[in-house]
């Protein structure tokens, strides 16, 4: 759940879009975004971490839309300092912080009930790669891959 309860949801092209904040270990907020298939459970998750100065209106909509209409259920969320999320832009004052931000986030979604058994991908663009690398080694046997696009 978000901060209050409250998701922002709607339909963009077929795929159910929803928004919402959390709290991390800090306090900050940081928006979430995930792209799910409209009529059906998604066959696996996918896990985007974006690059330095990106958000989720930008690389991880477009990408989200494609993947989820391919029947895949995708997670997205601004890191501290980016986009939508708390703090000052565009500076990230612990590389370690955002990685574990990710962990967290990423680790709560995958053990719900219904998503236990799907497999759980990471991709990574640019600054994002080495996210996606650095949450592959926090928790190497919990992914099932990584896709990595001009990683950093």
């Amino acid at each position: 759940m978000g901060l209050n309860g409250m998701t922002k949801a709607r339909e963009i092209g077929g795929v159910r879009y929803e928004e919402e904040y959390i709290l991390n270990s800090r306090g900050m907020k940081l928006f979430t975004c995930r792209f799910l298939p409209a009529n059906h459970e998604p066959k696996a998750l996918i896990f985007l971490c974006h690059g330095y100065a990106a958000e989720c209106n930008t690389t991880i909509k477009g990408m989200g839309v494609r993947l989820a209409k391919q029947g895949f259920g995708v997670y997205g969320m601004e890191y501290e300092g980016h986009g939508r999320s708390s703090g000052l832009p565009g500076y990230i004052p612990s590389f370690d912080d955002l990685v574990t931000d990710c962990s967290l986030h990423y680790t709560a979604i995958s053990e719900k009930k219904e998503n236990k058994k799907k497999l759980k991908i990471l991709l990574g663009e640019s600054m994002g790669g080495a996210v996606a690398l650095l949450l592959h080694r926090k928790k190497p046997t919990f992914w099932d891959g990584a896709v990595l696009v001009a990683p950093m």
